[in-house]
């Protein structure tokens, strides 16, 4: 998972810091649909999942809440970052409109 993430990461930074670069659209909507459907995926997982009993599993409520709370990030920032390529203007190509 990290190898084609790393990547998106270094060229994202460039665009961000850059700054006005609308190419970065499409791969941030990528990155962004792929990381939010998975990590809602374990989210799922963690809260209703059963788990055997062993050290290393949520046994109670508050450790199945701690744990999404240490996911929850993982989960809000590719939503900001959905929301901004979506709705800000900064990213969104006007339509060239045709000449009669």
């Amino acid at each position: 998972d990290a190898l084609p993430i790393l990547p998106f990461f270094l060229v994202a930074a460039y665009a961000f810091f850059k700054g006005g670069c609308k190419w970065i659209r499409i791969p941030a909507i990528m990155y962004s649909t792929h990381m939010a459907t998975a990590v809602l995926a374990m989210i799922v997982q963690i809260l209703f999942a059963d788990f055997p009993e062993s050290t290393l599993s949520p046994l109670t409520h508050n450790d199945r809440l701690t744990l999404v709370s240490i996911y929850a990030p993982f989960l809000l920032i590719p939503l900001l970052l959905l929301n901004t390529m979506l709705y800000n203007r900064q990213y969104i190509t006007e339509e060239k409109r045709k000449k009669k």
